[in-house]
């Protein structure tokens, strides 16, 4: 190891160690994160200007920072399937009536679709409004390569039925989903809680002793997964210090500013599109910047690491925590937020592409395009993964239903990472705003404790 990179790792530790006191000092957890984002933000400034994303003692640096920002994330991912089997079985556990879970899913899978068309809207605009157009793009031998292996994989991607992705929700073999081998082991998982909830809910009802064994070992367990969620969140100033490090420091300045148009279309539109979740949480009564607070952690957790399925356990504690939204509403919002009508990446995203594409395919864009786009959008926006590359398997989706070549999703490879943390942070929030507004509907019409309606961090002042 170089001199430098020996120096870098002693500036990298003395970071955390500031980040370390912080927490001692008793300062909140937000801020805490805020802090990590900044000082990560600037270190890997420092490696982008001093050696450069592609020098060795960059290299180096980084090999070791990442034992804390990759031991992070497999912490979450560690936990993200017992959490949701054993929340989502000690939430239906909690519902009255199990015709109430219909409800819930049939409320929380309508706002997320109704949600991602909007976005898409917000996307198409934005591409109309910057003049974007394929035909600018300049495609080197990089993007060519990506090109081909993405047009290699869109075959299999698009021969795939809705009645298909619809079967492939149902899980074949629970362990084998347990491990999260399939794109839709979530839901799979989702789906196996819900009925394995439902039984022990049968069973409970049956027979009152059996009943209160189930729910005391599910309510051990949930408290035991709980507090592990607690302890990894604790954790998140110091990941997210060490993937700002990565994310910054391997950042190819020259080819974010070739493509600085496309940067600036979707971020507006993000931000645009941020303001639509503050709306519809205004319009149900909530105090938006108490909201945002409160929600600030796991959003700055989703754009560092750019995996809304990560994301899933610090989603289901901030929502049942911080927003008080009742635990069946919070889990299904969560689990389903990460795979089904993503906002960014599923919505957004490929609605931009298509813009762009339509020209260089003498397709006009018009009324009769704008619908079609949006109905395959809305339903190739089931199923998607929750990580990163979701947006590039969503325009996979996408733009071959439309008729349009894929190789548009290869050109703007270079820049995919930058803007794919804020779609991710907007994933999110999507799944989160969707929790706020299911309980502000539904209520006590499905036999769950309303608490966020009358939360005063969500109350109106």
């Amino acid at each position: 190891m170089t001199t430098f990179a020996i120096i870098n790792l002693v500036v990298f530790t003395a970071l955390l160690s500031f980040l370390f006191q912080l927490a001692n000092k008793g300062l909140g957890l937000s801020r805490r994160v805020l802090a990590g984002l900044v000082v990560g933000t600037l270190f890997g400034f420092y490696l982008q200007g001093v050696f450069g994303y592609t020098d060795v003692v960059t290299s180096q640096t980084l090999e070791w920072t990442g034992i804390v920002a990759n031991s992070y994330v497999n912490l979450l991912f560690m936990i993200i399937m017992p959490l949701i089997l054993i929340t989502m079985i000690a939430a239906v556990l909690k519902v009255e009536e199990i015709k109430s879970l219909g409800k819930i899913g049939g409320t929380v899978v309508g706002i997320l679709i109704g949600t991602t068309v909007i976005a898409a809207l917000i996307g198409i605009a934005m591409a109309s409004i910057f003049g974007l157009n394929a035909g600018d793009l300049a495609a080197g031998a990089r993007e060519l390569a990506r090109a081909e292996v993405l047009e290699s994989r869109v075959g299999s991607m698009s021969n795939m039925s809705l009645p298909d992705l619809l079967v492939s929700f149902v899980s074949q073999n629970i362990f084998y989903d347990l491990t999260g081998a399939r794109s839709t082991s979530i839901i799979a998982v989702v789906i196996f809680g819900l009925l394995f909830g439902i039984a022990a809910l049968l069973v409970a009802e049956e027979d009152s002793a059996h009943g209160e064994r189930i729910r005391s070992f599910v309510d051990t367990m949930q408290a035991v997964i709980m507090k592990l969620v607690r302890i990894v969140m604790n954790l998140t100033p110091y990941g997210v210090l060490a993937l700002m490090t990565r994310v910054i420091a391997t950042s190819d300045g020259s080819a974010i500013v070739t493509l600085i148009s496309f940067v600036i279309a979707s971020y507006i539109a993000i931000a645009l599109m941020f303001g639509v979740h503050a709306l519809l949480i205004g319009l149900m009564g909530g105090n938006i910047r108490s909201y945002f607070q409160k929600v600030w952690p796991v959003l700055t957790f989703a754009f560092a690491t750019r995996s809304s399925a990560a994301t899933i356990p610090l989603t289901i504690r901030a929502q049942i925590e911080e927003l008080n939204v009742p635990a069946p509403i919070a889990n299904i919002t969560a689990s389903f937020g990460a795979t089904i009508g993503q906002n960014g990446c599923a919505g957004i995203y490929p609605a931009m592409l298509a813009v762009m594409v339509a020209p260089t395919m003498g397709v006009d864009i018009d009324i009769g395009f704008i619908t079609s786009l949006l109905l395959i959008i809305a339903i190739g926006s089931f199923g998607i993964a929750g990580v990163g590359g979701g947006a590039t398997a969503a325009a996979l989706v996408v733009l071959p239903a439309m008729g349009f070549p894929v190789t548009i999703a290869a050109l703007l490879i270079s820049i995919e990472p930058l803007i794919d943390m804020a779609r991710t942070a907007l994933n999110v929030n999507g799944a989160i705003t969707t929790g706020v507004i299911t309980t502000r509907l539904l209520g006590d019409k499905v036999g769950v404790e309303s608490a966020a309606m009358t939360d005063p961090g969500l109350a109106e002042n």
